[in-house]
C-alpha cells in the first residue's frame, strides 16, 4: 500500500510480561518509521525486564527468560 505522507510516521510496538501497567515490564520495543518518500526503517530491541516472563506471555510473543538474560534493562 502506498501512503501519501507529508511528514514522517512512526509506529511503536511493545511486548511485555503481562497486561498490568503497574506490575508488568517491557521485554521488547519495536519501531517502524516511514518518511515522505515511503522508505521504511524497522528496529527492535529486547529488554531485560528484571522479573520472570510468565509462560502465558511467552506463549503469545515467544520471548523467553533466556532470550533477555544478557540484555539491558530500562
Amino acid at each position: 500500500m502506498k501512503l501519501n505522507l507529508k511528514i514522517p510516521l512512526c509506529f511503536f510496538d511493545l511486548e511485555t510480561t503481562g497486561t498490568n501497567i503497574t506490575q508488568d515490564r517491557i521485554v521488547e520495543i519495536a519501531v517502524i518509521n516511514t518518511n515522505a518518500q515511503c522508505e521504511v526503517v524497522e528496529k527492535a530491541n529486547l529488554v531485560n525486564p528484571t522479573i520472570p516472563i510468565p509462560a502465558e506471555s511467552t506463549a503469545i510473543h515467544g520471548i523467553r527468560n533466556e532470550d533477555v538474560t544478557d540484555k539491558t534493562h530500562l
